[in-house]
Parts: structure tokens; C-alpha cells; sequence
């Protein structure tokens, strides 16, 4: 399978898995998942044939290891803006996490905090790397440190990922830390 495949068959998935799912005709489980069968008939029906051979190398080759399959079914790992609970128990975070941004977006943060947006969690990144590969997305990275110990010993909740993204509601400004 060539990258260009790959990589039109992963933001398809996203974008079903993830945000529309009603759009090709499925219906995602209360944890999120569809069944193999269900989502390649109807990305079929709907003019997007993948195979299963395809399906799997997308999920095996993907660096970030967006997807999930559990025996006959396959759900998206995180991300999503329909909803869904994942089922990840709350977890003990590392002292520090990262969140990747951009600079036009640091006098919102500043001043709202780091807010889901239109998903279901924050996401942030256990080192400097990944986060800046995530803000690069969308222009010359700024990489935030997110004070993760002093917000779970306030009570704010942690979950990790199947792919060791963490996720939480929202960042309050207080613990965040802006670079320079």
C-alpha cells in the first residue's frame, strides 16, 4: 500500500470514527467501536472501498497509533467530537505534561486556559517531541508544560490513552507554563 493510500484511508477512518460516523451510516457503540464488517460495507456504500488487508496495515503502520481493534471491531483511540466514553480509568500522571500550540493561540490560553475545543478531552503529550510534532500541524510549534501533578493533587482528573495520549477536561491557566 502506497503512503498516499495510507494516509487518505487514516483521515478517512478519523474522520468516521472520530466525527461523523452517521455520515457513511454507522452507529458507534457507547465505547466508541464499530464492527470491521459494519465500517468496510459502509465505506464501500459510500464510494470509499477499503479492504481488510488495507484496514489493517493503516492501523499497524500508523505512527501515532490512532486506532484500536479488539477482535472484530475497531474504534478510534482518542480525538473524538461525538460522544463516547472510552472506559480508561483515571491515572496518576507524570509530574510534567506537554501540549504543542501555536503562537497566535497563547493569549486565549493565556488567559482561558487550555479548553477542549469542539473534542471531548484536552490532549497532551508526555514529552516535548510529541508535542511539538502535534503543534506543528498547524505553524511553528509553541510548546506548553502542563503543571500535571499540582492539577491531579487539586482533584483534576487524568486519562491515558491506548496510544499514551493523556487527556483531561481542561487546563486552568495557574497551571500552565509559558516558554521564554
Amino acid at each position: 500500500m502506497d503512503e498516499r493510500r495510507t494516509v487518505k484511508v487514516s483521515k478517512y477512518l478519523a474522520k468516521h470514527l472520530r466525527h461523523q460516523p452517521e455520515r457513511i451510516g454507522i452507529r458507534l457503540d457507547p465505547n466508541g467501536w464499530v464492527t470491521i464488517d459494519e465500517l468496510l460495507r459502509a465505506a464501500a456504500r459510500h464510494g470509499f472501498p477499503i479492504t481488510r488487508a488495507e484496514l489493517d496495515h493503516v492501523v499497524a503502520a500508523n505512527d501515532k497509533q490512532r486506532y484500536a481493534i479488539e477482535g472484530d471491531r475497531i474504534r478510534a483511540s482518542q480525538g473524538h467530537t461525538v460522544p463516547v466514553d472510552l472506559g480508561l480509568p483515571p491515572s496518576q500522571p507524570p509530574a510534567y505534561l506537554y501540549h504543542g500550540t501555536v503562537g497566535r493561540a497563547l493569549d486565549a490560553i493565556r488567559t482561558e486556559g487550555l479548553r477542549p475545543m469542539n473534542r471531548l478531552h484536552v490532549h497532551l503529550s508526555a514529552d516535548r517531541e510529541t508535542a511539538a510534532r502535534v503543534g506543528a500541524r498547524r505553524g511553528r510549534p509553541v510548546i506548553l508544560s502542563v503543571d500535571a501533578g499540582a492539577m491531579h493533587r487539586a482533584g483534576h482528573l487524568f486519562y491515558v490513552s491506548a496510544n499514551g495520549v493523556w487527556l483531561t477536561d481542561s487546563v486552568p491557566p495557574e497551571f500552565l507554563r509559558f516558554p521564554g
